[in-house]
């Protein structure tokens, strides 16, 4: 029976709850459907000792009520609050947008928030992790760089620093075939970075820092073997102030070069300044289009000269994403990953979660696993000053979940954010760092980020991570460069339907395949798209596009 299937009432059998349902936790008040389920249809409870009947069709990874819940009361999934009754819920009915929201209706009832305050327990959760010993780590096939870093993919990035000089960089980057690079295989591509900001803000103010963080982020990030700064010339965001304020320099070059069976030799000392155009220095758009393929044409060389080398998976900082998710990824993809997650972390490496407004609600399960007090005040702050953003737009952080997470079973902010923070596994929190922050700590860390994927991503990836893994379970397509992204899938029905764009596929869980040896071949493909190997999406040339740098709005 597969997720597609339809079971009629027609059918006068009671069915086994588990063959057609999933009760994740023995204090929820709802299942989630394994299959689309009719009107009328009967099941068994979770304990076999009465029968279901079922009021309405519930799609597949859709909740039902198992117990009564009355308005105004909170309704569980995962053992945790996922809203409240909005009206008095029966036994059978469909747990949806009509009959459960983030508010409580009841004026006896208490405010969620009020239910969690107790919970924060900062660190109470915090269990020491069992490092794999450096001689027993997985390796991958990485670009070591000066600083210590190492690169999964080995780009020339040329970087806009404003909008005016978007056109120019896509020009100068995609000048750059297949063709023309056979002869330089160490280089995986030259890539355009391009964006909507860089002037008509103030200098040194908000929308200011976070595009100059970024982009810094970008220029010094390992997989990022040489780079080209291109601007227009009277922008606010000035390549020289880019520069100065985070102490940008010419990427180094390869410390040896190895040719004639790995015989070490040394080359030059680079430059110290980083090559960069200004498109009105040079006297407008075709001459520096001319100008920045030329610069290119000397990275390449340089570029080249590295080379892959056996690594420790401990030099992986793995951003986790999930963006177009279902009732189901809170069950297969997102515990898979955080599984993986857990291994990571094991073998001396890093994960990054962040979406702040996609863990709202249940960050009070990250709070408990803060090294520190301080660690998990940072979070709150973070919570707060988004109640105060959403507040200040007149928005409300419960517009998220999206059109398609509902139309895939989720409801709530609160029901979403505790499915996506199982991507994180269970390992302690280690810190806590503003958009495209550089990740300076191993293990667990936290991003604050908005909940759109294309500009989560690209702070963590400006943060350092060298790869992504982007679980969905609507089928998103996401692809970023210069850090490759996986697709990890919540159901096998996607998985089907978009085999081109869907790398692993966790909705065998649901068939019976126990979530660690998903897990396993999850790891696997992880270090070989590490070593080289494209995920589906680079194989489709996705990821230039997704860059999207945090814009606060104060455009003047």
């Amino acid at each position: 029976m597969t997720a597609i299937d339809l079971l009629s009432p027609a059918e006068p059998a009671i069915f086994s709850f588990d063959d057609v349902a999933i009760q994740l936790h023995p204090d929820d008040d709802v299942a989630i459907a394994k299959v689309n389920l009719a009107a009328g249809t009967t099941v068994t409870g979770p304990h076999h000792d009465r029968v279901i009947r079922l009021h309405h069709l519930i799609p597949s990874g859709h909740k039902f009520a198992i117990r009564e819940v009355k308005q105004g009361r909170p309704v569980r999934r995962y053992g945790q609050v996922i809203g409240f009754a909005t009206r008095d819920v029966a036994i059978g009915e469909h747990v949806h947008v009509h009959n459960l929201a983030v508010a409580a209706v009841s004026r006896d009832s208490l405010s969620l928030h009020e239910m969690f305050e107790q919970d924060y327990a900062f660190g109470a959760d915090v269990r020491p992790v069992a490092l794999v010993p450096e001689d027993r780590r997985r390796r991958f096939m990485g670009y070591p760089r000066a600083d210590g870093r190492v690169g999964t993919r080995n780009y020339i990035a040329v970087i806009g620093t404003v909008n005016c000089s978007a056109h120019t960089v896509r020009r100068i980057a995609h000048r750059f075939t297949a063709e023309l690079l056979a002869d330089f295989p160490n280089v995986d591509g030259v890539i355009a970075i391009a964006h909507g900001f860089g002037c008509a803000t103030r200098v040194g103010g908000e929308d200011y820092v976070l595009l100059q963080r970024t982009l810094a982020g970008i220029a010094a990030h390992p997989n990022v073997g040489g780079y080209l700064l291109v601007g227009l010339g009277c922008e606010i965001n000035q390549i020289s102030a880019l520069v100065e304020n985070y102490h940008l320099a010419a990427k180094e070059a390869p410390t040896v070069r190895l040719v004639h069976h790995q015989t070490p030799i040394a080359n030059a000392h680079p430059p110290l300044s980083p090559p960069s155009l200004t498109i009105q220095d040079l006297g407008g758009v075709r001459k520096t289009i001319e100008a920045g393929v030329a610069m290119v044409k000397e990275l390449l060389p340089v570029v080249n000269q590295y080379r892959r080398m056996p690594t420790p998976i401990s030099a992986l900082t793995v951003a986790l994403q999930c963006g177009g998710s279902d009732g189901w990824s809170g069950v297969t993809a997102n515990p898979v990953l955080g599984m993986v997650s857990d291994e990571i972390v094991r073998q001396g490496g890093s994960v990054v979660l962040a979406e702040t407004p996609e863990i709202y609600g249940a960050e009070h399960l990250l709070t408990r696993r803060a090294v520190s007090r301080e660690v998990g005040e940072k979070l709150i702050r973070k919570i707060h000053w988004w109640e105060q953003h959403a507040a200040k737009h007149g928005i409300e952080i419960d517009n998220n979940p999206s059109h398609g997470n509902k139309a895939g079973g989720l409801t709530t902010i609160y029901e979403k954010s505790l499915g996506a923070i199982a991507k994180a596994g269970t390992t302690p929190l280690v810190d806590v760092v503003d958009y495209a922050e550089p990740i300076t700590r191993r293990g667990f860390t936290f991003m604050d980020t908005p909940g759109y994927d294309p500009v989560g991503a690209t702070g963590q990836v400006a943060g350092g991570c060298n790869l992504i893994v982007f679980t969905t379970g609507r089928g998103s397509c996401f692809g970023f460069k210069p850090a490759p992204s996986i697709k990890v899938v919540s159901n096998s029905a996607t998985y089907r339907r978009m085999e081109e764009d869907m790398d692993i596929n966790a909705g065998k869980v649901l068939e019976g395949v126990p979530m660690q040896v998903v897990a396993d071949e999850l790891l696997d493909y992880m270090i070989e798209v590490a070593s080289g190997r494209p995920s589906k999406s680079e194989a489709q040339g996705i990821g230039e596009e997704e860059f999207q740098p945090w814009n606060l709005g104060g455009i003047l």
